[in-house]
């Protein structure tokens, strides 16, 4: 284990055990891994979007930072930022959607800068949706799904995250697309990361 490693494991449990300074000294450890996912999201949207890379790890990170998790190491922070990435996507499609269809509510933006394309608000709803179905059916396959579609991380870096092979990667990849493909009933949906 890396001696960085080794520093954000005890970042993550000083700040889990209240230490204000430990989320100022965990952010540059980590940044340029989490800016790193965050513009793979960001490659999904559409050329225009408003949504800087940069303002999807400041709202990922208050969330990650300001959460009540037992942190095991590294690895399960980047994963849970993926996973705290794609939801601050879909919450603000959900919201952008619910606008749209004339949902009387008044819009409060945690950030100006986030913006998902409006042409694929829906699309990133119904994923979501059926990734939830997932969750509940096959755990790790839905796991895979965020870190490999949402996150844009390869095979390889999905194994050293999980610790799951690379032929289970594989397979659970193949087997999960299949899965919502058919829930979603359209080709297409989930294509290969870039």
């Amino acid at each position: 284990m890396s001696r960085d490693s080794d520093d954000i494991t005890m970042l993550l449990q000083a700040m889990r055990a209240g230490d204000a300074n430990a989320a100022d000294h965990l952010l540059p450890l980590v940044y340029q891994e989490l800016h790193r996912l965050a513009k793979t999201y960001m490659r999904r949207e559409r050329a225009e979007h408003t949504l800087q890379p940069t303002a999807l790890v400041n709202e990922a990170y208050l969330r990650l930072a300001g959460g009540d998790v037992s942190w095991q190491n590294r690895q399960h922070f980047i994963g849970m930022a993926a996973h705290v990435m794609r939801r601050v996507l879909v919450d603000h499609a959900r919201q952008r959607n619910a606008e749209m269809r004339g949902g009387g509510l008044k819009r409060v933006d945690m950030d100006d800068g986030v913006a998902i394309a409006n042409d694929r608000l829906e699309e990133a709803v119904m994923i979501d949706e059926a990734l939830h179905r997932l969750t509940e059916r096959e755990p790790r396959q839905a796991r895979i799904v965020e870190l490999r579609y949402f996150g844009g991380l390869s095979v390889e870096q999905i194994c050293s995250l999980t610790g799951i092979s690379p032929r289970s990667v594989k397979r659970d990849w193949a087997l999960a697309r299949a899965w919502l493909y058919q829930q979603l009933k359209g080709p297409g949906s989930l294509s290969e990361p870039e």
